[in-house]
């Protein structure tokens, strides 16, 4: 049987006070719409549908790789007149499952329940019991069935004082809901078009409601202000960090760690406070994380010790980190860095598009970028590759075992050969050969005699 999913994300988000629409606020690095599409893609529906409105042309530009239809909601008269939009693009019939694109961390689990509790042939809505319900559709049920759904501005006494509430989350029969909502009225305290009024016309028709709870808050809970989504931000996150140290991570301090996409971690991994990982991140056996680190797109080999403060970003490139490695601290790896085992890069060293053999090491104050670096090769502190002449990239190659002097220039495109040795402070523009010693500085000059100025008094 057929199933559709529609994305209600028409909506303005004015406690947001942001330009940008609400559904592409950030959670976890990623639009909260994005995650909706992430979390129900594994229910395989034959269409998803997007309902946009407020900052239309956006979301449908965020969105465009989704492979979602878009449908418009111009203006926004409420939640029935919202679904009454999808109308010429649903089926005749199957399923169709109803979820708010600021909702962003339903289950797949939950959603299939409602779509096989639906099976396109009952109105099944997810319900939450609240403490404080204030704000929310309460359900009214006769005994287990469901009756009806009553927002809390047409609610009496009596129906304010029920705890169970509708999440916005409903899985319909496709051809009953496309009649239902082009049957919908405004005759309400606010005006609009409720899609929750479609509940009485199942029951006046007979047609089974069922109302399945859930019990986890944080998957039903939306974001309308600042304060909300950082709320959601944590939450997440959590729900991250724990899934991690079930898996055998040791995470310092699960409070303060932020993962803003997917991280892969071997065993005994150990990652310290404040850090963040973001796109696609592997972790091998043993690697320890320092704390205050950001590290994007990277793979990081068994072993392997990232030290305090370092900066690892590898892009769409990547960056590669061999075994046994020590990173930083403050440390800088780029796009294309691909380092081998047991390779050493110190404090305040930037590495870009190069790949440096096993045992290299450039522990202080360097800059390797598009080079070649051969293995055993001890570069200088204060040293760099000057890859760029102001309009091309040029690469430096240098051969093993070669020693780079403190405050050298190696001036690209030049090949450096196995075993030579650069003097500290040359400026290298010629090839060097094999085994050779270069020296390129002037000629140092010493004056007998000489007095320092004195300051006039």
């Amino acid at each position: 049987m057929a199933l559709n999913i529609v994305i209600m994300a028409a909506g303005k988000g004015t406690r947001m006070k942001s330009a940008l629409p609400k559904v592409l606020q950030k959670l976890a690095g990623r639009a909260l719409l994005q995650h909706v599409l992430d979390r129900t893609a594994p229910l395989q529906a034959a269409q998803r549908i997007i309902i946009t409105g407020h900052g239309a042309e956006q979301v449908e530009s965020a969105m465009a790789a989704s492979a979602a239809d878009f449908v418009r909601q111009m203006p926004q008269l409420g939640t029935g007149h919202a679904i009454q939009q999808t109308v010429p693009l649903l089926p005749a019939s199957g399923t169709t499952l109803i979820l708010s694109g600021d909702t962003p961390l339903i289950t797949a689990e939950t959603t299939r329940r409602l779509v096989e509790g639906c099976a396109g042939e009952k109105l099944v809505l997810l319900t939450i019991d609240y403490s404080d319900p204030t704000g929310y559709g309460r359900i009214v049920r006769e005994g287990e069935a469901v009756k009806a759904i009553v927002e809390h501005k047409d609610a009496s006494a009596e129906q304010r004082q029920i705890r169970e509430c509708y999440t916005g989350v409903m899985a319909v029969p496709t051809a009953q809901l496309k009649r239902w909502v082009m049957a919908l009225n405004n005759n309400n305290a606010q005006g609009e078009f409720y899609l929750t009024d479609i509940v009485a016309m199942a029951v006046a028709e007979g047609l089974p409601v069922l109302g399945v709870k859930t019990a986890d808050e944080t998957e039903v809970l939306g974001v309308n202000s600042p304060m909300q989504l950082a709320d959601l931000e944590r939450r997440f996150q959590r729900q991250q960090a724990d899934a991690l140290m079930e898996a055998g991570v040791r995470l310092a301090d699960p409070a303060r760690f932020d993962l803003r996409g997917d991280l892969v971690c071997g065993q005994d991994v150990e990652i310290d406070v404040n850090c963040i990982f973001e796109g696609r991140v592997e972790l091998g056996n043993d690697v320890r994380i320092g704390a205050n680190c950001v590290i994007r797109n990277a793979r990081i080999a068994a072993g392997a010790c990232i030290h305090e403060f370092t900066h690892i970003d590898g892009e769409s490139l990547g960056v590669s980190v061999g075994e046994g490695a020590l990173i930083g601290p403050f440390a800088r790896l780029r796009p294309g860095a691909q380092l081998g085992a047991e390779v050493h890069i110190g404090n305040f060293v930037e590495v870009k598009n190069s790949t440096l053999a096993k045992g290299a090491k450039a522990n202080h104050l360097a800059y390797l970028g598009d080079a070649t670096v051969g293995e055993r090769v001890n570069y200088g502190a204060g040293s760099i590759t000057a890859n760029y002449d102001g309009a091309n990239k040029h690469r430096t190659v240098i051969g093993a075992d070669v020693h780079v002097g403190s405050n050298c220039v190696l001036v690209a495109p030049v090949e450096i050969g196995a075993g030579a040795t650069i003097g500290g402070g040359s400026t290298i523009t010629k090839p060097v050969a094999a085994g050779e010693l270069a020296v390129a500085r002037g000629k140092q000059v010493s004056i007998s005699g000489w007095t320092r100025p004195a300051k006039k008094r």
